[in-house]
C-alpha cells in the first residue's frame, strides 16, 4: 500500500490514505505531500489525506469514502489492499473465532467486497470512468497449507473480482492483482523455505508495475494478474484453461466484428501461383496462373480477399513435395497444387452454411494457397483478427511457431538460459521477446551488425554474431553449464553446435533447418551419429516442433500474440524490402534465402486495396 502511494504521488494524484495505524497512516500521507509539492502549489485542498479506519467495523470505510469525496469532489482509482494472516491455524482454534479468523475473514474479504462496492457506486453515480484494484495473492490461486484461511479469503477476492467483469458497461473496471511474496512485515513471517524456492521476494516495484497495468490498459477488467519471481507477470487462467468452462466459447470467440471494410467486388478471373513441377528452386516449380472463380460457393467455405501473405523458409520444401507423404511418383500425380502458407485478407462471400464469419470480416488463414488474389478455404480454417495488417501476417506462421513451441515442447518457465538461432529472422524474433518477456536471459545468434543491433532492441541479453565471433567459444566461455533450451532452425553444424552445448535437463527445439533446403538436390536428411549417447548422458531432450500438428491452439496463442503487441510488449518487425503483387512472391521467397531479410518478409497482394485500409 506504502509503495503504491508513494507511486501515484510521483504521478500528481492526489491520494487519501486509509490505515488502522495512525502512525504508518500518516507517515505515509507525509511521503506523498512531499512528492506532490514537485507537481502541485497551493490548490486549495492537500494533495493527501489521512483516515484512521478499521475496514473490518460496518460504517468505517463508508466514512473513509465519504471523506475523500467530499475532499476531492470525485474517485477515478481505488485500491483495496488490507489483509492479515493468521497465527493459528484454524482446525487448531479453540476460541470462537472473532478475533482471529472471522476477523481475517472480515479485513481479507468482506472488506474487499465493500470497499468495491462503495466504490464502483460512487464512479457510477458520477458518471465518470474509474478503475478499482482489488489486493489478492498467489495465495488466492493455489492452497497455502500454512494458513487456510488467508489463502481461501484471497482466493474469494479473486473469483469475486473475476465475476465484475461486467461492471466495465458502466465505466468501471475492477481487477485483481496476485503477487507472489513481497518482503512486507507479514511476508517475513513465513518460513523463509518457503520464500526461497519460489525464487525469493518480488521487488516492490515490480508488483507496482503490475497495478499501473491494470490501471491503464482499458482492456483489462475483470482480469487476474499473477506476478511471481519464476514466470514474471501472466494472466490467469490461461485461454486455454478458460476454453474448459466457459459457455459457447468457440462461438463467441469466433464471431467476429461488424464489417467496416470496403465491399469486395468478386471477379470472374484472379491470379494465382502454382506449383507445376516438383523442385526447391521455387521460381522453376511455380507459375502464375490465372483461373476462373469456381461459383457457387461450397456452403461450409467462403471467399477470402488476399491483403498479405507471409514468406517462409519451407515454400521451398513445399514444392518440392517434401511435406507430401508417399513415393515419388504419388508425390507427383498431386501435381498441380497452390503455393503459400499464410495470409491475412477480407472475407469476399461465404457459403449457406457459414455463420461465424460474416463478409467484410478480417481474417487469417493458414491453408495452402495463400500466393493469390483470392482464395476459397473451408470457413472452420478462419481465424478471426482485428485487422488484415502485416504485423499479423507475422504472427501466424512464425508467430505461432514460437509461442507454441516453447510453450510445450520447450515447456519454458522462467529463470532459464534460452538460446535462439537465425534469431533476426520472422521467427525468431517472437521466440527471443516471448522468452524475455517469461523472465528468462536470452542468447541470440546472427550474422551481420545490422541484425544484432535489431536483436539488441529487442532486449536480447547476449547477442553473437557469427561474422565477428565464434558461436562455439562464446557458449564454452560465458556458459559453461550449458543452455537450458534452445530454439533451433539452421540445422548442420549449427545443430551439432546446439547439441553440444545444450546443459543437463536441456531441451533442443527444432523448428527447421534452413542451411539444408537449398543445396544442389534439395533438402537431403543428414546423419547424427552418437545422437542417442549424448541426449542420454545429460538426460536431455531433442523435441521436433511441426505447426500444423498444434492447430488446436492456434486462435488461443494468437489472441495472446496479438494482446502483447498491442499493449506494446512485443515488437512485430517486417523486413523494409517491399514486395508488391502476386508475382513478386517468388522474388520474395529467394530474397529470404538469400539471408539478407531482418524481421519478417511479406508480399503485399494488391497494394491498392492496402492503401485503402491505410487510411482507414
Amino acid at each position: 500500500g506504502k509503495a503504491l502511494c508513494i507511486a501515484f504521488a510521483q504521478k500528481g494524484l492526489f491520494v487519501t490514505v486509509v490505515d488502522f495505524s495512525e502512525q504508518n497512516g500518516r507517515e505515509v500521507t507525509s511521503l506523498v505531500q512531499k512528492e506532490n509539492k514537485k507537481f502541485h502549489g497551493d490548490v486549495g485542498v492537500p494533495s493527501a489525506i489521512f483516515v484512521k479506519c478499521d475496514v473490518s467495523i460496518e460504517g468505517d470505510l463508508a466514512a473513509a469514502f465519504a471523506k475523500h469525496v467530499d475532499t476531492y469532489g470525485g474517485l477515478d482509482i481505488c485500491i483495496n489492499c488490507a489483509g492479515i494472516a493468521n497465527k493459528t491455524l484454524v482446525y487448531d482454534d479453540i476460541s470462537d473465532g472473532t478475533r482471529t479468523w472471522r476477523h481475517a475473514i472480515n479485513v481479507n474479504f468482506v472488506a474487499v467486497i465493500d470497499g468495491t462496492r462503495i466504490a464502483s457506486q460512487i464512479m457510477r453515480s458520477r458518471k465518470k470512468p474509474g478503475v478499482i484494484i482489488n489486493i489478492g495473492s498467489a495465495a488466492g490461486l493455489y492452497p497455502m497449507f500454512a494458513d487456510p484461511i488467508y489463502t481461501g479469503t484471497k482466493g474469494g477476492v479473486v473469483m469475486f473480482t473475476r465475476s465484475l467483469a461486467p461492471l466495465k458497461r458502466h465505466g468501471v473496471r475492477v481487477n485483481v492483482l496476485c503477487p507472489e511474496f513481497v518482503q512486507t512485515n507479514m511476508a517475513e513471517q513465513i518460513n523463509q523455505k518457503i520464500v526461497h524456492a519460489t525464487g525469493g521476494f518480488l521487488k516492490m516495484e515490480e508488483v507496482v508495475n503490475g497495478a499501473f497495468e491494470l490501471i491503464k490498459d482499458e482492456s483489462k477488467a475483470g482480469a487476474c494478474l499473477w506476478i511471481t519471481k519464476r514466470r514474471g507477470m501472466e494472466y490467469w487462467p490461461s485461454a486455454e484453461e478458460q476454453r474448459k468452462y466457459l459457455l459457447n466459447y468457440t462461438k463467441s470467440k469466433r464471431t467476429v466484428t461488424k464489417n467496416v471494410f470496403p465491399s469486395i467486388q468478386t471477379p470472374e478471373f484472379y491470379e494465382k501461383i502454382v506449383v507445376h513441377t516438383l523442385s526447391h528452386n521455387f521460381r522453376n516449380a511455380t507459375r502464375i496462373d490465372r483461373v476462373r472463380l469456381r461459383l457457387p460457393i461450397e456452403p461450409q467455405s467462403a471467399l477470402v480477399k488476399i491483403i498479405y501473405a507471409g514468406v517462409n523458409a519451407s515454400d521451398v520444401n513445399f514444392s518440392s513435395g517434401r511435406y507430401f507423404s508417399g513415393s515419388a511418383k504419388e508425390t507427383a500425380a498431386r501435381l498441380p497444387f497452390d503455393a503459400g502458407f499464410e495470409a491475412v485478407g477480407i472475407v469476399a462471400s461465404v457459403g449457406d452454411a457459414v455463420s461465424h464469419v460474416k463478409v467484410g470480416s478480417p481474417v487469417a488463414l493458414m491453408t495452402f494457397g495463400s500466393y493469390a488474389e483470392f482464395t476459397m478455404v473451408p470457413a472452420k480454417h478462419l481465424l478471426p483478427v482485428p485487422r488484415p495488417d502485416p504485423e499479423v501476417v507475422a504472427m501466424l506462421t512464425s508467430g505461432l511457431t514460437a509461442s507454441i513451441s516453447l510453450e510445450k515442447a520447450g515447456q519454458m518457465t522462467s529463470g532459464q538460459v534460452v538460446l535462439v538461432t537465425a534469431a533476426a529472422g520472422g521467427t525468431g524474433q517472437f521466440a527471443v521477446q516471448l522468452a524475455k518477456l517469461a523472465g528468462n536471459k536470452v542468447v541470440a545468434t546472427c550474422g551481420g551488425e545490422s541484425k544484432a543491433a535489431f536483436l539488441a532492441s529487442l532486449g536480447v541479453d547476449r547477442v553473437i554474431n557469427y561474422q565477428h565471433e565464434k558461436i562455439k567459444d562464446v557458449l564454452k566461455k560465458e556458459f559453461p553449464k550449458g543452455v537450458d533450451i534452445i530454439y533451433e532452425s539452421v540445422g548442420g553444424d549449427m545443430f551439432d553446435l546446439c547439441l553440444n552445448a545444450l546443459a543437463v535437463h536441456g531441451r533442443l527445439i527444432v523448428i527447421g533447418m534452413i542451411s539444408q533446403y537449398q543445396g544442389e538436390e534439395g533438402w537431403k536428411p543428414k546423419n547424427y551419429t552418437g545422437l542417442c549417447e549424448k541426449i542420454l548422458a545429460k538426460s536431455q531432450t531433442v523435441a521436433g516442433f511441426f505447426l500444423v500438428q498444434h492447430a488446436h491452439m492456434w486462435q488461443d496463442h494468437l489472441d495472446k500474440l496479438f494482446e502483447l503487441y498491442a499493449s506494446g510488449k512485443l515488437k512485430v518487425s517486417l523486413d523494409p524490402k517491399k514486395f508488391l503483387g502476386v508475382a513478386s512472391a517468388v522474388d520474395a521467397v529467394e530474397y529470404l534465402h538469400s539471408g539478407k531479410s531482418v524481421g519478417k518478409v511479406v508480399v503485399c497482394i494488391d497494394p491498392a486495396y492496402s492503401q485503402t485500409l491505410a487510411k482507414l
